[in-house]
């Protein structure tokens, strides 16, 4: 018997939409991430991009479980000297929450060409409405 092997031709994408409303960031992130990879399908390659499209909304109401919300930083550099910036957690779920969800899932990807081709097919909305009702995407309950 022959091992599967899929690849961009033979792949059929499906889009889910997945509501962050009182889960933790990091257990939605690492859900959403398997999905983007597609290791939810038997047909998983690692080698090619098998994933499925992911709607999240409701960002703004994903938690953080214990301390995180005062004690976790974003760090990011502007690559001039002296230009490390950090935002609290709690700043950044404010302002930002949208950011913060999309951080989380990248960091669970891939770092190479193919986690940036499988970040592309995630969308992240503040709030309960998304402009992809086109696309006809599916409830996806995680918890």
């Amino acid at each position: 018997m022959k091992t599967y092997m899929a690849n961009a031709q033979t792949v059929e994408r499906k889009w889910y939409v997945v509501d962050a409303a009182g889960v933790p960031l990091g257990r939605l992130a690492s859900k959403v991430a398997a999905i983007l990879r597609g290791k939810n399908k038997p047909t998983f390659t690692p080698n090619a991009d098998t994933g499925d499209f992911v709607i999240v909304v409701n960002s703004d109401k994903a938690v953080l479980t214990g301390k995180k919300l005062e004690d976790k930083y974003y760090r990011y550099h502007t690559g001039y000297i002296g230009g490390l910036k950090e935002i609290s957690y709690k700043r950044m779920m404010e302002e930002k929450s949208d950011l913060a969800v999309y951080e989380a899932v990248k960091g669970m990807l891939p770092k190479n060409s193919l986690g940036r081709q499988m970040i592309k097919k995630l969308r992240v909305y503040k709030g309960a409405e998304h402009n992809h009702a086109a696309q006809k995407p599916e409830a996806l309950k995680l918890f």
